[in-house]
């Protein structure tokens, strides 16, 4: 007699959906509990960069200041507790520029992740596309040459426009046959982005010297001179990038299987690849429009992402945005503390900090869950 093992293939594929709903299930919660991480270490990091400086302030005291100005009618606010001097140095000046590192950090990570995507390549980045090396030519024309020689732009409108510039060469040159083809998206970028940095040291040596100190410390990035009204635009782009990654994510998971997979779902591949670059172009120049040439954020922390909570979108892009904006963050707050009294760039430190991380990543193993090593 011959004996059956195999189960009724309906309860076969029902214990399928069972391990699939219950996978699902726990990368969820994976996903939640970092973000979690994520959010209070932003709020600790906020805390500590306020009492930090050469003005004496704790960070309880750091911490009441900030939940004073957020929250009328503290008692701590008036009763002599807290100098004008302490509240001045840390709500106008370390708390923008913690912030505006912080919209750096999430800018540049996402705009990584969504050009990894755009080109299915895990070493694409905004400096990879030469739409950083377009932003900072704008801004160091205005360095060299005074906004009045060109039309009166600010030096944030300038970067802006340069990286629009650099998206619209590195789009043209891409197209091939009506569509947008990633090899050569990557080709023109890195040709591009290395043309105007060509540019960008010939502006270099050939303007005086108190422009070539401007210049290198702009290229070199740093959110010192934040304002209250310098975060109005990044913040307006990261949630505008945002949401429209989020109305995406599904499709951005389909493209990265291939532009058949993407066509056989009715997605458009090159409509939705064009529509990414520009997204993350119009991210990366606001982002180095008041930051500067800030590098390797958009390489490491989506890849760290992937490693932690996979490859779907729908959870990869939260984790980018929170870890880009605590990397950047402690990457500021370093760069006051180590060398002190003076500053460090901030892209000095997170070429020190990222890239040997990068490598101990690829070392670890796990690299393959992040698109590397294959």
């Amino acid at each position: 007699m011959t004996i059956n093992t195999k189960q009724p293939p309906s309860k076969t594929r029902r214990q399928g959906n069972d391990n699939s709903g219950g996978t699902r299930r726990r990368l969820g919660r994976h996903t939640t509990l970092i973000s979690m991480i994520l959010i209070g270490s932003i709020v600790v990091l906020i805390v500590l960069s306020g009492a930090v400086g050469s003005v004496q302030v704790s960070p309880l005291q750091a911490a009441q200041i900030v939940a004073g100005h957020l929250v009328p009618g503290m008692p701590w606010m008036s009763d002599g507790t807290l100098t004008p001097l302490q509240d001045q140095a840390v709500w106008q000046f370390r708390l923008p520029r913690t912030l505006l590192a912080a919209l750096a950090g999430a800018g540049l990570a996402l705009a990584g992740a969504l050009m990894q995507v755009t080109v299915r390549n895990p070493l694409a980045e905004p400096y990879i596309l030469g739409v950083s090396s377009g932003a900072s030519v704008g801004a160091v024309l205005v360095i060299v040459f005074g906004s009045a020689a060109l039309g009166g732009l600010p030096m944030n409108v300038a970067a802006f426009a340069g990286a629009l510039a650099a998206c619209a060469c590195v789009w043209s040159l891409a197209r091939k046959n009506g569509s947008l083809s990633p090899t050569r998206m990557i080709l023109a970028g890195v040709a591009l982005g290395t043309l105007l940095s060509a540019v960008t040291s010939y502006l270099t040596i050939s303007t005086n010297a108190q422009n070539v100190v401007s210049v290198l410390f702009f290229l070199l990035g740093s959110v010192s001179a934040a304002t209250m009204s310098s975060l109005i635009g990044p913040a307006i782009a990261l949630l505008a990038a945002c949401m429209i990654a989020a109305v995406l994510a599904r499709s951005l998971n389909a493209l990265m299987t291939g532009d058949e997979s993407a066509v056989s779902l009715g997605i458009n591949a090159s409509r939705l690849r064009g529509l990414l670059l520009v997204v993350a172009s119009l991210l990366t120049g606001t982002v180095v429009s008041v930051a500067g040439g800030i590098g390797f954020v958009g390489l490491v922390v989506p890849h760290i992402a992937r490693i932690a909570v996979g490859a779907d979108h729908r959870r990869l892009l939260p984790v980018a945005v929170l870890g880009g904006a605590v990397f950047l963050m402690l990457a500021d707050l370093l760069a006051r503390t180590v060398a002190a009294p003076t500053e460090i760039p901030l892209g000095i430190l997170t070429a020190f900090v990222g890239a040997p991380f990068f490598l101990w990543l690829m070392r670890r193993g796990g690299a393959e869950r992040a698109g590397l090593g294959r």
